[in-house]
């Protein structure tokens, strides 16, 4: 799969775009099956990534039962290979409700990545347009083609953004 989601800007953890207020987010992986009333009005059908084998996390605002963002990953040759990052419908574009959810996702799987002993280490694969805007908003940097990825530092630099303890 190709990643292909807009980074709208590196945030302190989500922002409401209406208010500017940051609010407090937590993120769990999704156990068994996704039920398909979870993924309508979404672009990827989720079902078919776990299906490969991939694990899905979803974004939550703190307190909330409302996703906000998924990614897909799972560990492989030392790195979280990210298969699909989407934001939530309600997310989407210059009108979404919260400002940061795309980079939180990216944040979400350097974390699992340093949870799992492979330095913050994060793969994916960048629809063609998407590579030279990647490695301004997330310094990710380009393996081969489109394939790239984020090391220690990128990590670090979205752990210390999103990831508040």
């Amino acid at each position: 799969m190709q990643v292909d989601i807009v980074i709208d800007q590196l945030t302190d953890c989500l922002v409401e775009r209406k208010t500017g207020a940051i609010v407090e987010t937590q993120f769990f992986r999704i156990e068994g099956p996704i039920d398909k009333k979870r993924y309508i009005g979404w672009k990827f059908n989720w079902s078919e990534t776990q299906k490969d084998g991939y694990a899905i996390y979803e974004l939550y605002r703190k307190g909330s039962k409302v996703v906000e963002g998924r990614i897909s990953l799972r560990m492989d040759g030392g790195v979280a290979d990210v298969d699909i990052v989407e934001v939530a419908p309600h997310n989407f574009g210059h009108r979404g409700k919260y400002v940061g959810v795309g980079a939180h996702l990216f944040a979400i799987a350097c974390q699992i990545s340093f949870e799992s002993g492979c330095d913050g280490f994060v793969a994916f694969t960048a629809k063609t347009n998407l590579v030279d805007y990647y490695s301004k908003t997330l310094n990710a940097k380009v393996s081969a083609g489109r394939r790239m990825y984020l090391d220690e530092k990128a990590a670090r630099v979205l752990l210390d953004k999103y990831m508040r303890k």
